[in-house]
């Protein structure tokens, strides 16, 4: 079993730019897909982006495409999100998660998630 622990929320101003991170812990992490979802305060938990096991292959949610960015390390166990010209509506708790198989934008198809972490964007 792979543990999570996301960093780097945090306030910031419309059109700025925040990295998040995911830390792994576990002997298991290239095993994982690895992905990172948001949830906003009232609203479901959706996805935001994906990355293969080897970092080759990524999507993204449209609302974020040509904005975010997701990366792996597998030597250091990690996942970063990097997010650029930032939009009020992207306030939300971050969360990444760690997927063995599925469809890479389900909730179902993760089974390991972080604690997440807090995005807010003042406009």
């Amino acid at each position: 079993q792979v543990q999570l622990v996301e960093s780097g929320g945090g306030l910031v101003q419309a059109g700025g730019s925040l990295r998040l991170s995911c830390a792994a812990s576990g002997r298991t992490f290239t095993s994982y897909a690895m992905g990172w979802f948001r949830q906003a305060p009232g609203k479901e938990r959706e996805f935001i982006a994906y990355i293969s096991l080897s970092g080759l292959i990524t999507y993204y949610a449209d609302s974020v495409k040509g904005r975010f960015s997701i990366s792996r390390d597998n030597a250091k166990k990690t996942v970063d999100l990097q997010m650029n010209s930032l939009k009020a509506e992207d306030t939300a708790v971050y969360y990444c998660a760690a997927s063995s198989g599925g469809t890479y934008s389900y909730v179902d198809a993760y089974r390991a998630w972080g604690q997440g972490t807090q995005v807010t964007v003042s406009s």
